[in-house]
């Protein structure tokens, strides 16, 4: 089992911004700059990379997303709503 991964993300208030930015993930929009454009968290300033993180270290609806349904072939995962928001989760590796 995987116990550690790198993601990014894009975090947004409401669950039509993240169905949104789902769509335009799916026509080929670039993550990185969806995430600089859109984010609400502070990782946006870096395309939204978390970078790597430990099983456990995210809110559990993250944490589960990211290490039972992430893969690196998904393009990306979402959206997940937590306390924070709503997610579009891209994950990079797991280990």
């Amino acid at each position: 089992m995987s116990k550690i991964a790198c993601a990014s993300h894009i975090l947004v208030r409401t669950e039509k911004d993240a169905k949104s930015i789902s769509q335009q993930l799916r026509k080929g929009g670039d993550f990185a700059a969806l995430a600089k454009k859109h984010s609400t968290c502070p990782s946006k300033n870096k395309g939204g990379d978390l970078g790597e993180f430990k099983k456990g270290t995210m809110v559990k609806q993250f944490d589960n997303a990211v290490f039972t349904k992430g893969s690196e072939d998904k393009p990306f995962l979402g959206p997940i709503k937590t306390r924070f928001g709503y997610h579009l989760i891209q994950v990079l590796y797991k280990s």
